[in-house]
């Protein structure tokens, strides 16, 4: 049962939470329901889940008004600039904002309808070639480009670790771009609202949590292998 799983995944959340003195509620559990059918999210929902993660805008679209009005959409697949004008004002928060050409698609769009639109930065911060992202050295110059861009609010960074078997090798990177988050928000910069970590998924969540993570995204240890 899907509600299971999600019952299971809340109490990793809350012990890894206990191990290092966080409060549970400080981490956002997002089922990451790409490719998944609506029945299985109907059933996530069902059980008490209202963010979900898709990869692909089309998906979000079809998917949206099949399912209850109360659900919290979140963009965490590569967006392409041509698919910005399609997905604005449909999702909570874009995680992938991954180059400054795609940061000025979305302040432009936004511009035009008069909205606020939430981003996090993704950062590669393993600097892996099959990833997009900005490396951990451009954060803060990229940063202070997209502060003026009146129609976004950067809420955070997020980040996809490497594939490993072992989730302690991941630690690192978690820690990393954690130091990164806090080094930017102690500078106070204008219409920078530092509060989101969006990093660790199936494998590794629970060292993500320990080292800050205040938003995970699961999709495997909820709905099972694709």
């Amino acid at each position: 049962m899907i509600r299971d799983e999600i019952a299971l995944v809340h109490s990793r959340i809350e012990a890894a939470c206990l191990r290092v003195g966080r409060d549970p509620h400080s981490v956002t559990l997002i089922a990451v329901s790409k490719t998944k059918p609506i029945s299985l999210l109907q059933d996530a929902y069902e059980g008490g889940t209202r963010e979900f993660g898709e990869n692909k805008v089309q998906e979000i679209l079809m998917k949206m008004p099949l399912l209850p009005k109360d659900i919290h959409w979140h963009m965490i697949g590569h967006l392409q600039t041509n698919k910005v004008k399609q997905l604005i004002g449909s999702v909570t928060l874009i995680h992938s904002v991954d180059s400054i050409k795609l940061a000025q698609q979305i302040e432009s769009e936004a511009a035009a309808r008069n909205l606020v639109v939430p981003i996090l930065l993704e950062i590669n911060v393993a600097k892996e070639e099959s990833k997009y992202g900005f490396f951990p050295e451009e954060a803060e110059e990229t940063v202070r480009v997209i502060h003026d861009f009146s129609h976004l609010q950067l809420c955070g960074f997020m980040t996809i670790a490497p594939f490993v078997e072992d989730s302690e090798q991941n630690r690192p990177i978690f820690k990393k771009l954690y130091n990164l988050y806090v080094d930017i928000k102690s500078k106070n910069i204008d219409n920078v609202n530092m509060n989101i970590l969006s990093m660790g998924m199936t494998g590794d969540y629970e060292v993500a949590i320990e080292e800050g993570a205040t938003m995970v995204r699961i999709g495997t240890g909820i709905f099972g292998a694709r």
